[in-house]
């Protein structure tokens, strides 16, 4: 089963540093709008879906549909202006989340890891697509979806892999550099930005109102054995703007249960540290939590 990126829309604390600096903006779905016609009049290119179904994980359990007022995270490319002493690691560092990436990013901007950027020069900044791994998965095919599969050693060696083989429920980070926007997807991209400089507090508050009011059909979808509805429930309530610590926590400890039962166990513990992030109450209780949650939330730790 594949996931995706929805973490950022999703705003999952624990992976922000590696999108914060992506210029990906946020679109929401008109009324008989398809993914497909989203991806054509953004990039002017139809199979750029793919894009947006990993981004947004809509390809749980053989598909989330999309539907009107929903948010979706579109990717786009960032761009930085170099300053004195930046070098390409330390770059990659700070905007790609590892140094060893440099080559990818200078690569990108038609240079070499070894040869400083010019000062005042502006850079193109990769966007970071997370894509979970089907069972049939491997870094070839992951490749040829999403860049050329002559680039698959790139992949490998970007996400730090060394030849071992891709398993269901692995993450695989896609630097993707070309994402073309048309004069719609620039306008978009444009507006969106100039909406988040200028959102009031009023907004603020309000968006937190309605994320009150619709937590208990969260909640009921996850008791309901609905993991898919939550997953795309919770996403929509975290896209909704910023939220308090508390609502954070609980939406994130939903979509912790939601991925564990998907079998997304990458998207759950990246959940889990979300919530417990938010939550200072949150427990580990094995008494309380299914041994899927339990797995998913300690992964990773000694």
């Amino acid at each position: 089963m594949r996931w995706s990126k929805f973490i950022v829309v999703m705003g999952i604390a624990a992976l922000a540093a590696l999108g914060k600096h992506a210029a990906a903006f946020t679109h929401i779905v008109q009324r008989t709008e398809t993914l497909a016609q989203i991806a054509e009049r953004t990039y002017g290119r139809i199979q750029y879906e793919s894009i947006l179904v990993a981004a947004n994980a809509l390809d749980a359990q053989g598909g989330s549909p999309i539907v009107a007022g929903q948010r979706l995270e579109i990717p786009a490319l960032d761009h930085r202006v170099v300053n004195a002493g930046d070098t390409w690691p330390a770059l990659a560092l700070a905007l790609l989340g590892d140094s060893d990436r440099a080559t990818v990013f200078a690569r990108a901007n038609g240079s070499m890891p070894w040869i400083p950027p010019p000062e005042g020069a502006e850079i193109v900044v990769p966007y970071n697509l997370r894509y979970i791994a089907m069972e049939k998965d491997n870094i070839v095919t992951i490749a040829q979806k999403f860049t050329e599969k002559e680039k698959a050693w790139m992949l490998d060696q970007y996400n730090k892999l060394k030849g071992q083989p891709i398993r269901r429920g692995d993450e695989v980070l896609i630097p993707l550099t070309n994402l073309p926007l048309t004069d719609a997807g620039r306008a978009e991209a444009a507006a969106a930005d100039a909406a988040t400089r200028t959102q009031a507090h009023g907004a603020m508050r309000e968006a937190q109102r309605r994320v009150d009011l619709d937590m208990p059909v969260l909640l009921a979808d996850v008791r309901g054995g609905r993991y898919v509805d939550a997953v795309t429930r919770g996403g929509r309530l975290l896209g909704m703007g910023e939220l308090a610590k508390a609502q954070l926590g609980l939406i994130q400890r939903q979509l912790t249960e939601a991925y564990a039962a998907l079998e997304a166990p990458g998207l759950a513990a990246a959940a889990c540290a979300a919530w417990r992030e938010n939550d200072p109450k949150a427990r580990l209780d094995p008494v309380m939590l299914s041994p899927k949650i339990m797995s998913a939330c300690t992964k990773g730790q000694p």
